[in-house]
C-alpha cells in the first residue's frame, strides 16, 4: 500500500480525485436539487461530438468537448423556454446530435483510429498536470462564485418564480450554472469517461441527501462522499486490475446503498421506540 502511494501517476489520480470531488460536490448539490439529472446526462453524451470534432480536425479533443458542451448547454437551456418544445425533446436533440456525430467524426479523423474506450469509460491513472491544473482552477472558481452568490443560488434552485419576484438575474444565473455543469463534466472525462461521469455528479449527493436536506451541508458531504468513492474505486482498480472510472462509481453506489440501509434500520428503530412512548 505504502509503496503505491509513492508513485507519481497515483498520487496524481488522489490529487485529481479531490479536485473532481470539489467540483462535482459542489455543482452536483445544483443539478440534483434543481433536478437537472437528465439535462446533464443530455450534455455528458453531446460532448462526444466535440471530441470527435477534435479528433478530426487535430486540436485537443477535450477543448472541443467543453466548446460543444457549453454550446450544447446554452442550446438546452435556450429550446427548453421555448413554448414550442418539451425540456425533454431538446435534450433527446442534443444528446443524439453529439453521439451520432461524435462517431462520424471519429471514424473519419486520419491516421490510426482513436482509443474511444479512453473518453467513455475515463481512467483517473492517466490524468496528467495539466488535467490538474483544469480542474483545480475550475474548483476554485467553483468555490468563490457559490461563496459569493449562495443565497440567490438556492433561490434559483428551489423556485425560480420565487427568484424573480425578488428581482434576481434568474436567466444570468441559470445560463452561467449551464456553463460550469458543461466545463465540470468535461474536466471529469479523463476520471470517469462519458459513459459514468453523470455518476459523480449524483450519487454523491443523493448519499448525503440521506441524512440532511440544506444546500451547504450536502455540499460539504458531496465533497468527502465523493472523495472516499475515488479512494475505494483506485484501490479496487488496483487489486482487481479493473477500470478505475467504473470502480469509483462501483464504489459510490456502494456506499450510498450502505448508507441507505443504514438510514432505514435507524428510522425503523426510531419509530419502533416512539410506539413504546
Amino acid at each position: 500500500m505504502t509503496e503505491l502511494i509513492q508513485y507519481t501517476f497515483f498520487q496524481h489520480a488522489l490529487l485529481g480525485g479531490l479536485l473532481a470531488s470539489i467540483a462535482c460536490g459542489i455543482i452536483g448539490t445544483y443539478i440534483v436539487t434543481r433536478r437537472l439529472v437528465f439535462i446533464s446526462g443530455g450534455i455528458t453524451h453531446a460532448s462526444f461530438g466535440g471530441i470527435g470534432i477534435g479528433l478530426f480536425t487535430g486540436i485537443s479533443p477535450l477543448l472541443s468537448a467543453a466548446v460543444f458542451s457549453v454550446l450544447s448547454a446554452f442550446g438546452v437551456e435556450w429550446l427548453s423556454k421555448r413554448k414550442d418544445m418539451r425540456e425533454d425533446s431538446a435534450i433527446a436533440v442534443f444528446w443524439t446530435l453529439g453521439m451520432a456525430l461524435g462517431v462520424m467524426f471519429s471514424f473519419l479523423s486520419p491516421g490510426f483510429a482513436p482509443d474511444l474506450s479512453a473518453y467513455l469509460f475515463g481512467n483517473i491513472l492517466t490524468i496528467t498536470v495539466t488535467d490538474l491544473v483544469i480542474l483545480g482552477v475550475l474548483a476554485l472558481v467553483l468555490i468563490v462564485f457559490f461563496t459569493l452568490f449562495i443565497h440567490p443560488i438556492i433561490h434559483v434552485a428551489f423556485d425560480r418564480e420565487f427568484a424573480r419576484s425578488q428581482g434576481l438575474p434568474v436567466a444570468f444565473f441559470e445560463y452561467t450554472l449551464m456553463l460550469f455543469i458543461a466545463l465540470t463534466i468535461v474536466a471529469c472525462l479523463r476520471m470517469v469517461g462519458i459513459v459514468l461521469a453523470i455518476s459523480l455528479l449524483t450519487i454523491p449527493q443523493m448519499t448525503a441527501n440521506l441524512f440532511t436536506y440544506k444546500f451547504k451541508r450536502i455540499i460539504w458531504l458531496s465533497v468527502i462522499i465523493g472523495f472516499l468513492s475515488c479512494m475505494g474505486g483506485l484501490f479496487i482498480s488496483y487489486f482487481l486490475n479493473v477500470p478505475s472510472g467504473a470502480s469509483i462509481i462501483f464504489f459510490s453506489i456502494l456506499i450510498y446503498a450502505v448508507c441507505k440501509v443504514a438510514k432505514s434500520i435507524s428510522t425503523r428503530i426510531q419509530r419502533e421506540e416512539n410506539k413504546k412512548l
